[in-house]
């Protein structure tokens, strides 16, 4: 027999093996469960211990056990059917019951009350008398019960018309029954006294009323509308039945919420059918003449569509108010309910197995009426407002405020613009915006007049290389500002992207739609993060739905993708269009069609979680000024805390859960945030302690503030803390206190300081009057590194002397919080500005601490809610934190995966800071299998682990990545458990069982996250730079194994990393390193070669390498004696030797990597030669001659000569040591020539995050390093000897050259720093003098590339600082001598076509009519010069090198429009420190006379990068700080500079009125 027509109780295990295909899970489980003869009985009784142990996978488990418990339901529902006959009859009339049939004489009263209160004595009775007193009060229009009203319709079923009103005292039709069922019965409710009740008793009455209604139309399969405040009792003459009263709403939200008793009241298996078929309620104005008051016919529509209601019986619950306990509480058992005649009522005892027989005869008669209504039913309005709830908040009554949208649109006509304002309040990530006059009379215009953005063209969008800057934040600048993508062009963008045709559109411009969603859907916002609002404002094309489709292919259906069109033809098309890969029917299901937009924008500001109010911050004058989302997006490097910070939050709308989860996290060791302490205030959840340390940093605060202290226009108050022990707590509750006061904001230090400081700059005088009075800035960043602090308060200080204004208060105040572990020894080293918070509490603190810990235990918080708060209240005290893991750890299985999870997670928290293990990982690890659902991935993970491990493990979500994951509640406690579980076992074992692990390793999700980890145990050394304690020369777990252990085990444990991540070279790397810095020289070389084995072009490989050499050279001579042989001192020349060589080819290897600018091959060369000559200089057959010089071995190392003493010995050194000079000199020459790029004197490049750079000591101060160095080359290589051979050269070449050194030209830098002398005239003099020494005739005489550079280049600076000398060639003159450099096939130093840029720039007295050759002339040079310097510095951020600019494009013409650097700094006032401000924040350019000079050209932007156009064509351009860029693509304005880095934009400003503007530059 059919398995299906059996009680799951008789079944045998044939029929259960039947059932169980029939779920899905996998076919070796099905048979194994028949093994076990699994029958019926069996299956009901299943658990999850029994199923692991027939070696089922977490997967199949949880697929098994969700299918039986529906079955089981299932089951449930039908014995219930089956026996309801045997019920005692007088159910129906029981006292639990409060609902009685409707001829019941004391059950119907005028009020409604058929679900009132339940009390000791009769609740009708009293009701009924209410009910009496309250006709008394209102009837007084009534005089007789003949006076005949005026008939009145009711309002259309699911009819969303807002203009349709009652009018008051007309009456309605009578209250009817079943008729066709798509009619829809009426059923009427006074609702006088209810609607005044308190929101409990009106919710329940209001949900009683409707669920009985809607059930017995559900079960009946026909339409209905109940009515609240029509009159429904005859009882008084005073009223007529159906007459329009109206009750008074106060709020519509009760009326709305009530209907989440639809969820208590129904089954579970029909709620979700429930509210299909149950409409929200519909608020109906009642209007008359004299109206006082608002009243309201509050109606309910019920639809119960056979698509949802087939083979379906609803029983029900029905809530009432009990007034003796003041609580709700549903009947005693469900009942069926159906409608007889006007009536709802309960299906009687021995009626009810009849009556669910006969469901599919209604269910055909519901079909059939469906289908011969369906032309009406076109007609008929859907509830679109409801409709609109639920697509996009599940039904709830507020939207879920970490949702994001992406919004696809099209042209919005202007009357629309009024109508879009919900699109301001939703968090909107990107807008694929087809319109391309948006920025100009479309929704951009609108838009960005309430936010900021960041507008990209379609094809910029798709590339990420053109949307992340700097790199290191892809992609966190997307989630900054919302992105705004122009996919068809934008009509007034200078650019060459226009809009095109559908047709030209799909061949050109698909192909980027596609990368771009797919970019979104894949990399960028994880699945169910988004809902993407497809807003059809004008006719539909093509590309609109092309979009659709890719949507709907990436997210795998409709469930996120919500259509609003008014227009239905505009819908028709879109639709019809889209059921190529969607049905039309899908689309109906997630589309709003025919809802006004007004309408739309007015019901979705009404689902908003938080009200739509501005914020506000402090000012001086002790009031405050709103902060409009516009201006706070601007400063998107600031996280801004306002005075009225989550006033905004709609309280009643927050779910008591959703509070206490807020309050728990905090408790479980997760970092606080604003919303803790605003519910504390509002008392809605426990106050947050203040520890001492709190009142310690408000006190050093007001004396900053009181300036008591040294007045400083920036200081620093520092907070360093234990880890855990409230650090960042005590910052921000400073911040929460001070918000009032003080402008607060934390800074998002994944912002560069130069960006900081613009905003902290902005943030402080906004809405000010007096930037002089301005209120202080208080500014948090939390773990910070040192140099990057440091960097900007010097950029914080130098903004500020600008301004030269004093102040009594510091302009803005550092809150420096960071870990540390010792915290008392840093506040020790500065009392004044620094606060120590430690896990020991004061006395005062434990009170508070265990007060708390009360409270909370009283709250039945579970314990593993509070273990970190507990161990805190014990002080994290050792012995404490021993016997707490000891205690935890007892009886634990040590064999168990998930003891072995443990160890693996605290052996990376301890030493791997902020490291975590991802939940795919942990359930790769226990065998759980893979899930998709989020909800089901956590409980099965927590469901699996032991206790120890769920009460020391703290779920995360990254908050970028959204990757949710595991680590140990606590550094200190992963410190004792790994002690604890590793017994007798060195960690060094414990590392190498770990890379064994190939679960872990092999597993995709997460597994870059978790291979950096992994990698960073064995290779990330601490830096204090990086915010760690120390500096360490290897890992911190590495030099534990060192010390604690031994090297040789150190050693092993990176062997086995080496082997087991794929030999990874940079382990070879930290192997070599580890080697010679234990002095076992020869096992560094042999790693040193393996690592350049695997990687042999790796510049850093290379220098490590080279550095081994360099260590081993300075080891042997070092421990030099004078017993030392020939043989060994050939041996350490030898080791030089192959130091330098090692170097050169780093700097070789270097040149050709794009990632990473590394020069330590050109230092290590240098330091490793000088280190050698200085050894030479000690071999005896070099001695000093009696005047000191080194004659002997100059002589030697530049000349033939060899002493004969070394002739044979050195026999294979002689070629090598010859060549040492040039070697040197090449090394010097191209540090000489990298310095010259770049504005500054210091060096600001830190170590790589990764550990291939090998220096060992950092270089602040390149020139004064160069100039020791060269000072100690000198000293080898010039001498009285070399002076006297250079006289017998007669070549006239050579004797004019050294003129030209001699006069100080020769070179580029030399010649250029004639422009820095004071005295002008002398300048001009020598280069005329310098210039005489070359040929009168330089087109006719040939003149060597390096002398034609120099020539130009003097004429050049001698225009700067004589313009009318007699000595100066004509610009066309010195661009025909220039074709050379453009035309010639070998290449030529950047300096060539650095002038052929000055040259060949546009002149309008030259270049009248465009010509497209001087463009090919430019663009090659701006080619080779951006490639030259790539070479030289590749990808390295620019605020860590900036360009020096040479020259300015001025006003005039000829030579005379080339502007140097030095002639803008003279018409600089201020200090030398207040004229380098003026430059770096840009101020330089608000100088009158310096605008007078300079010349503004127009251009645009596009995707954060600058274009100008030269005589015919386009070209790129660099702008000096990449900030200034506006984000998107805009017009602009600014300066042009020429640098050795191609063309450089200063004050770059967007172009308002691009007419008046390019009048004005011209």
């Amino acid at each position: 027999m059919d398995y299906r027509t059996l009680p799951v109780k008789e079944w045998d295990e044939n029929h259960v093996q039947c059932w169980l295909e029939s779920t899905g899970i996998k076919k070796e489980y099905v048979e194994k469960l028949y093994a076990e003869e699994v029958t019926g009985p069996a299956l009901m009784e299943l658990d999850d211990s029994f199923l692991k142990g027939i070696g089922m996978k977490g997967g199949q488990i949880h697929i098994l056990i969700r299918k039986r418990n529906e079955l089981k339901h299932l089951q449930e529902n039908a014995e219930q059917a089956k026996h309801s006959s045997s019920r005692t009859s007088d159910t129906t009339d029981a006292p639990t019951d409060p609902v009685r049939p409707r001829n019941a004489p004391t059950q119907k009263t005028s009020s409604g009350d058929s679900c009132g209160p339940v009390d000791k004595t009769s609740s009708n009775d009293t009701a009924s008398a209410s009910g009496k007193r309250q006709r008394r009060s209102n009837n007084s229009r009534l005089n007789s019960a003949d006076e005949v009203l005026e008939l009145s319709n009711c309002r259309p079923f699911r009819s969303q018309n807002t203009d349709f009103k009652y009018v008051k005292d007309r009456v309605l039709a009578p209250e009817s029954g079943v008729n066709g069922l798509i009619t829809p019965c009426h059923e009427y409710k006074s609702f006088l006294i209810a609607a005044q009740l308190n929101k409990t008793q009106l919710q329940s009455k209001f949900a009683c009323e409707v669920i009985r209604f809607a059930s017995a139309c559900m079960n009946i399969r026909t339409n209905g509308t109940i009515h609240f405040g029509i009159m429904d009792s005859v009882e008084d003459k005073g009223w007529k039945h159906g007459q329009i009263i109206g009750i008074k709403v106060k709020e519509r939200e009760y009326y709305v919420d009530a209907l989440d008793y639809i969820e208590k009241c129904f089954s579970e298996n029909v709620q979700e059918i429930a509210r299909k078929c149950i409409h929200p309620p519909v608020f109906v104005e009642v209007i008359s003449k004299d109206a006082q008051e608002q009243r309201f016919v509050v109606e309910v529509d019920i639809e119960p569509t056979s698509s949802f209601v087939k083979n379906r019986f609803f029983e029900v619950y029905l809530p009432k108010y009990n007034e003796g306990s003041q609580k709700v509480t549903l009947t005693k058992d469900r009942a069926l309910y159906q409608r007889l005649g006007a009536k709802s009522e309960p299906v009687k005892h021995n009626d009810l197995a009849t009556f669910i027989h006969g469901l599919p005869d209604r269910d055909a008669q519901r079909e059939k009426a469906e289908l011969s209504s369906a032309e009406v039913e076109t007609e008929v309005s859907q509830n679109l407002g409801r409709k609109l709830s639920i697509l996009l908040n599940d039904g709830k009554s507020y939207m879920d405020d970490s949702l994001r949208y992406i919004l696809v649109t099209n042209r919005c006509e202007k009357d629309d613009l009024n109508y879009i304002n919900f699109l301001m309040h939703l968090n909107i990530f990107c807008v694929f915006d087809f319109d391309e006059d948006s920025n100009v009379s479309g929704l951009y215009s609108k838009y960005k007049e309430h936010h900021a953005t960041r507008s990209y063209l379609l094809q910029d969008f798709s590339n990420e290389s053109k949307i992340s800057n700097p790199p290191s934040q892809k992609p966190l600048c997307l989630f900054d500002q919302t992105s705004w993508i122009f996919c068809n062009g934008r009509s007034d963008f200078l650019g060459d992207e226009k809009p095109c045709d559908e047709n030209t559109w799909i061949r050109t411009k698909k192909k980027y739609l596609k990368k771009a969603i797919t970019r979104i859907c894949d990399e960028i916002l994880p699945k169910r993060s988004f809902i993407v609002i497809f807003l059809l404002l004008s006719p539909v094309q093509k590309p609109l739905v092309d979009t659709f489709q890719e949507f709907y292919t990436e997210m795998n259906g409709t469930e996120y993708i919500v259509c609003i069109a008014e227009s239905r033809e505009n819908y028709r098309k879109w639709a019809n269009l889209a059921q190529a890969s969607c049905s039309i029917a899908t689309l109906e299901q997630c589309s709003i069609v025919g809802m006004k937009l007004s309408h739309v924008d007015a019901t979705i500001q009404t689902m908003l979680p938080s009200r739509a109010q501005p914020r506000h911050l402090p000012v001086s004058t002790r009031g405050m000024c709103a902060l409009p989302s516009l201006e706070e997006e601007k400063l998107f490097s600031l996280e801004i805390l306002c005075v009225d910070q989550c006033d905004d939050i709609k309280l009643d709308l927050l779910p008591e859960k959703e509070i206490q989860e807020i309050d728990q996290n905090f408790y479980r060791g997760r970092k606080i945030i604003w919303e803790n302490f605003w519910l504390a205030d509002k008392r809605r959840c426990g106050e947050i302690i203040e520890r001492e340390a709190c009142k310690d940093a408000s006190k050093l605060l007001d004396d900053i503030l009181r300036g008591s202290r040294l007045n400083y226009s920036v200081a620093k108050l520092k907070i360093f803390h234990h880890p855990g022990s409230g650090g960042s707590t005590i910052a921000r509750q400073v911040l929460w206190k001070r918000r009032k006061d003080l402008r607060c904001a934390v800074i998002k230090a994944s912002y560069s300081p130069a960006t900081v400081c613009e905003h902290a700059l902005a943030f402080r005088d906004y809405e000010e009057k007096e930037i002089s009075h301005c209120l202080p800035v208080l500014l948090l960043i939390e773990d910070y590194d040192e140099d990057y602090l440091e960097e900007l308060r010097y950029e914080l200080m130098d903004a500020v002397a600008t301004r030269k204004i004093n102040s009594p208060r510091p302009y803005f105040i550092l809150m420096c919080c960071r870990r540390s572990n010792d915290p008392e020894r840093l506040c020790k080293i500065s009392p004044l500005d620094t606060v120590a918070v430690t896990h020991k509490l004061t006395d005062s603190e434990k009170s508070l601490f265990r007060a708390k810990l009360e409270k909370l235990k009283q709250k039945d918080v579970k314990p593993e809610f509070i273990l970190t708060f507990v161990l805190m209240c014990e002080e994290f005290n050792e012995t404490y934190v021993r016997d707490f893991v000891e205690h935890i750890l007892q009886d634990i299985d040590h064999s168990s995966r998930d003891t072995r999870l443990m160890r693996y997670v605290a052996l990376l928290n301890f030493y791997v800071p902020n490291s975590y293990v991802s939940l795919s990982h942990c359930e790769a690890f226990l065998g759980l299998g893979v899930y998709t659902e989020r909800k089901s991935r956590a409980y099965d993970l927590k469901s699996h682990l032991s206790e120890q491990a769920r009460m020391i493990f703290i779920e995360l979500r990254e908050s970028t990545t959204y990757i949710s994951s595991v680590r140990i509640i606590h550094c200190l406690v992963a410190k004792e458990i790994l002690h604890q579980l590793s017994g007798n076992e060195p960690q060094s074992q414990l590392a190498m069982t770990l890379l064994q692990e190939k679960m872990l390793f092999e597993n995709r999700f997460g597994r870059e996250e978790f291979i950096k980890f992994i990698r960073d145990l064995f290779i990330r050394r601490d830096k204090r730079s990086r915010g760690d304690n120390t500096d360490t020369l290897f890992s911190p777990f590495i030099e534990h194994v060192c010390k604690a252990e031994d090297c040789e085990k150190a050693i092993t444990v990176l062997k086995a990393a080496y082997e087991l991540l794929g030999k990874d070279h940079f382990f070879a790397q930290q192997l070599a390193r580890l080697h010679y810095n234990n002095e076992k020289f020869e096992e560094a070389e042999y790693w040193a070669r393996v690592a350049k084995s695997h990687s042999p072009y790796d510049s850093y490989i290379l220098d490590t390498e080279g550095q081994v050499y360099r260590k081993w050279f300075s080891f042997t001579v070092d421990k030099m004696t004078e017993e030392d042989t020939p043989e060994s001192t050939i041996q350490k020349i030898e080791i030089a030797l192959k130091a330098m060589t090692c170097f050169r080819a780093a700097q070789q290897a270097a040149k050709a990597e794009r990632d990473s600018m590394n020069n330590a091959g050109y230092f290590g060369e240098v330091e490793v030669g000088c280190r050698l000559l200085r050894f030479l200089s000690t071999v005896p057959v070099f001695r000093r001659s009696p005047e000191g010089e080194h004659s002997e071995l100059v002589k030697y190392l530049i000349t033939d000569y060899i002493p004969k003493d070394i002739g044979k010995t050195w026999g294979k050194l002689h070629s090598r040591l010859k060549g040492l000079r040039q070697n040197l000199y090449n090394a010097l020459e191209w540090i000489s020539e990298d310095l010259s790029y770049f504005q500054t004197d210091k060096n600001h490049e830190k170590e790589e995050e990764d550990e291939r750079d090998e220096k060992e000591e950092q270089i602040y101060n390149p020139r004064k390093w160069l100039k020791r160095q060269s000072e100690v080359y000198a000293k080898f290589f010039i001498s009285t000897s070399l002076t006297e051979d250079s006289k017998g050269g007669p070549e006239s070449q050579l004797i004019r050259r050294m003129n030209i050194y001699k006069s100080g030209g020769g070179s580029v830098t030399n010649i250029l720093s004639f422009l820095t002398d004071k005295k002008e005239n002398r300048s001009a003099e020598k280069l005329e003098k310098i210039l005489s020494f070359y040929t009168e005739n330089p087109l006719r005489d040939r003149l060597e590339d390096n002398d034609l550079i120099n020539y130009i280049l003097c004429h050049i600076t001698l225009a700067c600082l004589a313009p009318g000398s007699a000595k100066l060639l004509p610009v066309q003159t010195l661009r025909e001598l220039s074709v050379r450099f453009c035309k010639g096939k070998r290449p030529f130093p950047a300096s060539a076509y650095f002038l052929l840029t000055l040259l060949y720039w546009p002149d309008e007295a030259l270049d009248k009519e465009p010509n497209p050759d001087k463009d090919e002339i430019l663009n090659s040079a701006l080619q080779t010069l951006k490639r030259l310097y790539n070479i030289k510095v590749k990808d390295v951020p620019s605020r860590k090198k900036r360009i020096y600019t040479h020259f300015f494009l001025g006003k005039g013409y000829g030579l005379s429009k080339i502007v140097h650097k030095t002639k803008i700094d003279k018409l600089i006032s201020g200090s030398l420190d207040e004229r380098r401000m003026k430059w770096l924040h840009g101020t330089v350019w608000n100088v009158r006379d310096i605008r007078d000079i300079l010349k503004r050209v127009s251009g645009w932007t596009r995707d954060r990068k600058l274009f100008i156009r030269g005589h015919v064509k386009e070209f790129p351009i660099l702008p000096l700080h990449h900030d200034s860029v506006p984000p998107g693509n805009e017009n602009v304005t600014f300066y042009l500079g020429f640098s050795f880095n191609g063309l450089v934009a200063f004050s770059i400003e967007v172009e308002n009125n691009p007419t008046v503007s390019r009048i004005q530059g011209i």
